[in-house]
């Protein structure tokens, strides 16, 4: 008897809330699926905290034990985790693996949410939250306020389920924004964004200091890593072996947990082209993270360069350090909250960045005045940058401070 299509993906919820659900994936494997499944976890709020891999290079089998914060909607992580697994083909109820070359994403259509609104404090995340509940996804965003206090919020959006294009998808997500933002809401208005402007849109971003970019965009560790900070890594080590299998190089990574560390781990091998034969990872109740993953490249030989074993140690090493960049910095006399992320060669952004700017600022009651979301290509990576514009009252370094700690935190997952 072959696996019916739906039992690729098993999820079993834990009984207790303290305890970690379960989510085992048994399907034919491809190089980057781990950081594809990683990307959906992320994306509905759930933290692994131990996880199992094991791969034959056809047929694959993961089990991630999972924790979130919020109540989960498993059936639709089901779909979701289902949608990014490789398809299997039967012959006499036998199912076997049938190889796929791999194609660059499925374009969404794009469209343009626009509505108007007065101002309040937390009023962008709670618009963040509601595109969330209703899988829409944000693509680039430009909200500005007026003198007379109100919103122009202009969301660029993707829809998940691809029904937006529907006058009632459109409707409901109007509806659910009004429910949410009550009286204030003015206007609301979806429409289809035309192809050549969705291009037009992906080549535009707005300028970005040198000063910044010098800073923010370095992708070599400092030679001392600062101490005394609370997002500082207690702990951070990266190294491979070759002597301990005649087949797979040994990654062995040890490092501070945070927010989404096996999708940038998983993310990072992708961009390489490394598949993942064997790997196993958990991390303890003190927030240390122990990572041993047996390797090869795609060709299927072991890394033996020296100058390849460098360069993706390296870039580990970068990505778990600092995989979101965070800053706050003067823009003439106001106070600009800046943060980047690396886009993945895929052309896939990190999940749920803006929503948890948006959140650490409503806790630190602080109010945005314009907001905006562009990519750059600095070097030779493309990073997702959100552009926060702070209003009047962050003038002191210690201000500062906070608001850079609290919104690292919050991205981070040590809040």
């Amino acid at each position: 008897m072959g696996i019916p299509s739906e039992d690729l993906v098993l999820i079993r919820e834990s009984e207790n809330p303290e305890d970690p659900s379960v989510i085992t994936v048994n399907c034919p494997d491809k190089t980057g699926l781990g950081c594809d499944l990683c990307r959906i976890i992320l994306f509905f709020g759930l933290s692994i905290v131990k996880g199992d891999v094991s791969t034959d290079g056809k047929w694959c089998y993961i089990v991630f034990w999972v924790v979130g914060r919020w109540k989960t909607r498993w059936g639709v992580l089901k779909k979701r985790l289902l949608a990014v697994c490789p398809s299997c083909s039967s012959a006499s109820g036998i199912y076997y693996y049938r190889p796929e070359i791999e194609q660059p994403p499925k374009l969404l259509d794009l469209f343009l949410l626009k509505f108007c609104s007065f101002d309040r404090r937390g009023l962008l995340h709670d618009v963040n939250k509601v595109l969330y509940e209703l899988e829409l996804t944000i693509r680039r965003v430009k909200v500005s306020t007026t003198p007379d206090g109100k919103v122009m919020n202009l969301f660029f959006i993707i829809d998940t389920r691809e029904l937006l294009h529907t006058k009632k998808r459109q409707e409901d997500t109007c509806d659910r924004l009004r429910s949410v933002l009550g009286d204030i809401m003015i206007s609301c208005e979806i429409e289809l964004v035309s192809a050549e402007h969705a291009t037009r849109l992906q080549r535009w971003s707005s300028f970005l200091p040198p000063a910044i970019t010098e800073d923010m965009f370095n992708l070599e560790l400092p030679e001392e890593l600062p101490t005394g900070s609370p997002s500082t890594p207690k702990s951070l080590s990266v190294s491979m072996d070759n002597s301990l299998s005649p087949a797979h190089t040994l990654i062995q990574i040890h490092c501070q947990d945070h927010k989404g560390l096996i999708y940038d781990i998983m993310r990072t091998l992708k961009d390489y082209n490394i598949q993942i034969s064997y790997g196993r990872f958990s991390a303890n109740q003190s927030g240390n993270c122990e990572v041993d993953l047996f390797v090869m490249q795609v060709d299927g030989k072991k890394i033996i360069d020296p100058n390849k074993q460098n360069a993706l140690c390296s870039r580990l090493r970068m990505e778990l350090f600092d995989p979101l960049r965070v800053r706050v910095v003067s823009r003439g006399p106001d106070t600009e909250l800046l943060v980047a992320n690396p886009v993945e060669l895929s052309g896939r952004g990190r999940p749920l960045v803006m929503y948890d700017i948006t959140l650490a600022l409503k806790m630190l009651e602080t109010c945005i005045f314009s907001a905006e979301i562009g990519r750059h290509v600095i070097g030779d990576r493309e990073w997702e940058v959100y552009r926060i514009l702070l209003e009047d009252g962050h003038e002191s370094s210690v201000e500062r401070n906070t608001i850079e700690e609290g919104v690292r935190k919050m991205l981070m997952g040590w809040e």
